[in-house]
């Protein structure tokens, strides 16, 4: 007999009512019943806030905004790695009813100029500089012609007291300008609403020009807290953020989940490194570490890992792409982190659509991106059709609910494209449901690789080689060929110390797995082109075996 089929179609769970108000509002209440508990330790500035601090800083830089003559729904950008002004921004943009512009550090002149322009820009907080980076060199050689909305450029100068930098204002400065009783701000705050805008994010931008997804007080109020529930996150809890504040994972993941659960924000230092993370979680405590899989794994691999107590660590959240299995395992096993969640998401869903939690089976935690999170609906959609495909089938995945934002600023063609009239968004990601509403990202549909008709998806042929014993990540795409449409190609990074050629992985695939999904080329590599945040940039993979091995790409008629 048959089992009937089930529909790709899961809603989340209602009976935690969404929260109905703004952030300022729900986080004014936070910071009077805990006033003296921890918010923020950032480690690499030596600092250390209260909720109460936190809270009467946020209100003083509020204030000192608006002397500047910002007004409600004016933007304001921040472009820097992570620190505690940045946090500090966060809350006091919000606020007043400014919006919070997100630009990415990696970004230079040209996608500078692009998004502070796209918004209309009025003020930016810029780090002086990073590393190679020289942000108020940037800023000057584009110059007031190329950036004719920008009427305030603050400058985060607390590495840098002796400097000066002309038609430039200090943050330290502006934020001695206000005055934390500012009436201005309560008047302000009570004409908001939860569904006013409060943050732009750029989407990457790997095809055309980056996008500004617009999300509202509801969206990253509500996804904070449920993400924060799905770790059961409580005040006791201190939660390692070395992810960055520009992207969702750390504003909303980190950020958010803390303060809607009265945890505190630890920051290990102002970008990734993996022994200030290690060094942090044991000298801070800390019960939860966030992480993208690369980070881990540097975490993981790095030679002095064996020498820091990492006990206090319970729980956290992988994502940002797949998480290999191997590595889920070891995380949970090496690091004590047995309560660790997959999450899965795109800034334009704020960003969380589907979770694991804490008691989610294990076998389920380390091969699903868990379940559909509360208040919203995900469904498995046929690409070509728009029809809700079966559970166990491939197809692309759509979600709907509080958490999908306004759309993309200054830009109803492209939010047409990607918000339908039913009001799903198609995220582009290939997934497949099973009859528990468990949800596995497959890949993206353009990752898809069709190999002489057959359709293989490479995280499957990734899963596979990360069994064996000598690598340490793998990535496969497809790139063209002649004769079948496609090929696979793999680049592997073998463990430190580790040998590794083309035939041992061939051997390895040889009767393991369909000879189709063998793969063709590989590679070794030292590492892979990736953004700041951690996504593999699987397209510039593609270009460079295509470039390699001088191929075209096949047109079909």
């Amino acid at each position: 007999m048959t089992r009937p089929t089930r529909v790709a179609h899961a809603r989340g769970a209602t009976g935690t009512p969404l929260i109905e108000q703004t952030l300022p509002a729900f986080f004014a209440a936070m910071a009077q019943r805990q006033a003296e508990h921890p918010a923020l330790v950032s480690r690499h500035q030596q600092r250390r806030s209260t909720y109460a601090e936190l809270h009467r800083q946020s209100r003083q830089l509020a204030s000192a905004l608006l002397d500047l003559g910002l007004r409600k729904g004016d933007r304001v950008g921040i472009w820097s790695h992570n620190n505690a002004e940045w946090l500090l921004l966060q809350l006091a943009t919000a606020q007043v009813g400014l919006i919070l512009v997100n630009i990415n550090p990696a970004y230079r002149t040209a996608e500078l100029e692009y998004a502070l322009n796209k918004v209309e820009c009025q003020a930016l907080v810029t780090m002086a500089r990073f590393k190679t980076s020289d942000y108020l060199g940037m800023l000057r050689e584009l110059g007031p012609a190329k950036l004719p909305h920008l009427r305030h450029t603050v400058w985060i100068d607390e590495a840098a007291r002796g400097e000066e930098q002309a038609g430039m204002l200090r943050f330290s400065e502006l934020l001695a300008r206000g005055n934390p009783d500012d009436p201005r701000i309560d008047t302000i705050a009570a004409s908001l609403a939860p569904q006013e805008a409060i943050n732009i994010q750029f989407t990457s931008g790997t095809t055309g020009f980056p996008k500004g997804a617009t999300l509202t007080h509801r969206n990253i109020l509500n996804n904070g807290f449920f993400i924060g529930e799905a770790m059961k996150l409580t005040p006791a809890d201190r939660l390692c953020i070395p992810v960055p504040l520009y992207h969702c994972f750390g504003m909303v993941l980190g950020n958010l989940a803390c303060l809607t659960h009265g945890a505190t924000i630890v920051y290990p230092n102002d970008a990734f490194d993996p022994l200030t993370v290690l060094e942090t979680v044991q000298a801070e405590r800390c019960t939860s570490l966030h992480g993208v899989p690369t980070m881990f794994i540097a975490e993981l691999d790095h030679p002095r890992f064996r020498e820091f107590d990492l006990s206090s660590l319970r729980t956290g959240i992988m994502a940002g792409s797949p998480c290999p299995i191997e590595v889920m395992k070891r995380v949970v096993n090496e690091m004590h982190m047995n309560e660790v969640t997959i999450a899965y998401g795109m800034t334009e869903t704020s960003p969380v659509s589907c979770q694991s939690s804490t008691d989610t089976p294990l076998d389920k935690r380390v091969s699903t991106v868990g379940q559909v999170q509360p208040h919203l609906e995900v469904r498995i959609a046929d690409p070509e059709t728009g029809s809700t495909l079966a559970t166990a089938t491939p197809g692309e995945l759509c979600t709907r609910g509080y958490s999908v934002m306004l759309g993309y600023w200054e830009d109803p063609e492209k939010t047409r494209e990607a918000i339908d009239s039913e009001g799903w968004m198609h995220t582009g990601d290939l997934a497949t449901m099973d009859d528990e509403g468990y949800v596995n990202i497959v890949g993206r549909i353009k990752d898809m690789v069709i190999r002489g008709g057959e359709n293989i998806y490479p995280r499957e042929i990734e899963e596979f080689l990360y069994r064996m014993p000598q690598v340490q990540d793998v990535q496969v795409v497809g790139v063209p060929d002649r004769k079948y449409g496609e090929e696979l190609c793999a680049w592997i990074i073998a463990k430190p110390g580790q040998s590794l050629g083309e035939e041992e992985v061939r051997a390895f695939c040889n009767g393991q797995i369909a000879h189709y999904k063998v793969p063709r080329h590989i590679r070794f590599v030292d590492a892979f082109p990736m953004t700041v945040t951690g996504k593999i940039q699987k397209f510039k993979i593609r270009d460079a075996m295509k470039n390699e091995l001088g191929l075209q790409e096949e047109r079909t008629a």
